[in-house]
């Protein structure tokens, strides 16, 4: 196995919960990057509305992201099989780890 593919441990926090994840190193600063942006969403979110609780505030920022990217005419048409498997496996792995 070559470097490229061996996957490192990383721990990220998102709404003051620790994740503990395995990426490959290519993908750590990403992650990290996502991860800031997902709390600082939160963060803005919370000073504007009041919720019960940060599964409101995670629900709502998923959703603005979403909305955005849509919005932004992002529609790409993705060739690259590779990328489509790994978004594939980021998915799963990010269903794990959310899964009740």
């Amino acid at each position: 196995m070559d470097a490229e593919q061996e996957l490192i441990n990383i721990n990220v926090n998102i709404c003051d919960r620790p994740y503990r994840l395995k990426v490959k190193p290519t993908e750590e600063e990403n992650v990290r990057r996502a991860a800031k942006l997902i709390n600082d969403k939160v963060k803005d979110l919370q000073s504007q509305y009041s919720a019960k609780d940060k599964q409101d505030y995670l629900a709502m920022s998923a959703l603005m992201m979403m909305v955005e990217k849509l919005s932004s005419g992002a529609d790409v048409l993705i060739k690259d099989n590779s990328l489509v498997e790994r978004m594939a496996d980021l998915d799963a792995r990010l269903n794990q780890v959310l899964a009740p």
